[in-house]
């Protein structure tokens, strides 16, 4: 195995280290820890396993928190345990698809956030109790939900379609939009 302070020296070029950074950065602002963006993003540029203690190293953070970051990451279904032969430690990688990558996201945090919402405003129109609001009130509640279903069943169907369909789709949705804001002029 190569010795990890020459390959430390060889990953984190400027641009790594900027891309690295950033997406750290970026990753406290989506509500994930600053280390499991960061993981996150090595994993996505190295493009081959790598272990914790390697991690670690690389992004001079501790192993226990290399450890709880890559365990949300497999929370997240965005990096797996690949054994390497000979070697008994667990090495980790992530997809080096983008698209892959985007898919998942979108599917876990659907799961998380989106799909609870919906179920809420359900269970809210199904209460007894929701006779009892007002108009208004129960127009919102229906508006978002149905706003929300509709949001749901279009994004199911475009996480079905082959990247490069789904690049067709979202340069002829831009066209669109410029077609009918250039319509109502």
């Amino acid at each position: 195995m190569e010795n990890v302070a020459e390959y430390v020296v060889d990953t984190l070029s400027p641009i790594r280290r900027r891309f690295v950074m950033h997406w750290g950065e970026m990753g406290s602002r989506w509500g994930v820890n600053r280390t499991v963006a960061q993981i996150h993003a090595l994993l996505f540029l190295s493009g081959r396993p790598m272990h914790a203690e390697e991690i670690a190293e690389i992004l001079q953070v501790a192993r226990s928190n290399v450890s709880n970051s890559i365990k949300e990451l497999q929370n997240l279904n965005l990096v797996r345990v690949i054994h390497i032969f000979a070697d008994r430690r667990d090495h980790f990688e992530t997809s080096k698809d983008v698209w892959e990558l985007m898919r998942t996201v979108v599917r876990e945090r659907k799961a998380r956030e989106f799909d609870p919402t919906l179920g809420i405003l359900k269970d809210c129109m199904a209460d007894p109790a929701y006779a009892t609001e007002d108009k208004d009130t129960r127009k919102r509640i229906e508006d978002t939900y149905g706003l929300m279903v509709a949001m749901s069943s279009w994004g199911e169907e475009m996480l079905r379609l082959e990247p490069a369909t789904l690049m067709k789709v979202m340069k002829l949705g831009s066209k669109i939009q410029k077609l009918i804001r250039d319509g109502t002029k």
